[in-house]
């Protein structure tokens, strides 16, 4: 498993090469700055050839938590176009996207047409609501419709994206809309080939339960039938209570679950407290791919890591 995954790393990093030098020599002049990692590997793939995206949210950063930097609001006012996930996602997108001058369209890919949406699971082992609503002040608001908003886990998402994506940027280039279309549509075949990959290492561990650090998995999980059966938090930025550690510690033997995942972007010390005492493994899931370099082969290698570290945590331990 970990030969695989590091070499999933590699072909990302060479892919993430190979696109630089490809689009250094393209038309560079179309500016386009992406949020997150996994949306900018989306767009980077949908600009091969025609110019390189910019990533805003880089490293182990989470965009629940970002805060600009005064340089990255000048990269932002400088660009033509502006690409975020949603306001939820990215609190810190709210006040900038009012604030943007004409000249730049900012693109919200929560909208875009014909996207699967699901709701933010809440009651039973999963934390209520009513949590993450005290923390609307302080940063973190899942608007009025509680969209979960980590759409790109779903690879037919990603799809609609990257073709959305191209139809929008083709019209502001309409020299390389032929180039993006068809970009989009390598992107779209290469990733029904992933999932293919992925649901057939999946399936063993299908009906394997498990607790994650925060429910930020559940469209990548309804895709491929995994069974999550609760999340510490629903806010990754609010700590949980006492009350809510001690109460998941003493759920997770009738809950069965095999394993609790942490997350990079966030402290494990709380996965430590509620695995101590149980039989429960502790994984790492990352939603973000903080450690797969930027650029258009990270989407592959994000999706292929998280069902490697499912697979492995998951599997009867030999």
């Amino acid at each position: 498993m970990f030969a695989r995954r590091i070499a999933t790393v590699i072909c990302a990093v060479l892919s993430a090469a190979a696109f630089a030098l490809t689009a250094s020599a393209a038309a560079d002049d179309l500016k386009v700055v992406v949020t997150i990692k996994p949306a900018h590997a989306i767009v980077a793939a949908v600009l091969q050839g025609v110019a390189t995206p910019e990533l805003l949210v880089d490293g182990v950063a989470s965009p629940h938590t970002f805060a600009m930097k005064p340089s990255d609001a000048r990269r932002v006012n400088a660009a033509h176009v502006f690409i975020r996930v949603s306001e939820s996602l990215e609190p810190f997108t709210a006040r900038l996207a009012r604030s943007l001058p004409g000249s730049v369209r900012v693109v919200t890919l929560a909208s875009v047409p014909g996207l699967t949406l699901h709701k933010l699971r809440t009651g039973g082992s999963f934390e209520a609501h009513a949590h993450a609503e005290k923390s609307h002040g302080h940063g973190h608001s899942h608007g009025k419709s509680d969209t979960d908003g980590h759409i790109w886990l779903d690879p037919e998402n990603a799809k609609l994206i990257a073709k959305h994506v191209a139809e929008v940027l083709g019209s502001l280039r309409p020299a390389d809309a032929g180039r993006m279309r068809s970009n989009a549509e390598q992107f779209a075949a290469e990733v029904s080939a992933l999932s293919r990959e992925i649901e057939a290492r999946l399936k063993p561990v299908s009906g394997r339960p498990y607790l994650v650090f925060h429910d930020a998995y559940q469209y990548f999980e309804r895709r491929y039938g995994l069974t999550p059966v609760g999340s510490v938090t629903v806010s990754p930025e609010v700590p949980p209570s006492a009350r809510r550690l001690m109460e998941l510690r003493g759920k997770i033997a009738s809950l069965q679950a095999v394993c609790i995942f942490a997350e990079p972007q966030f402290a494990p010390k709380v996965i430590e407290t509620i695995a101590e005492g149980t039989t429960a493994r502790k994984g790492v899931l990352d939603p973000l791919g903080a450690a797969i370099p930027a650029g258009p082969g990270h989407y592959a290698a994000l999706l292929r890591a998280l069902a490697e570290d499912l697979a492995g945590c998951l599997a009867n331990p030999s």
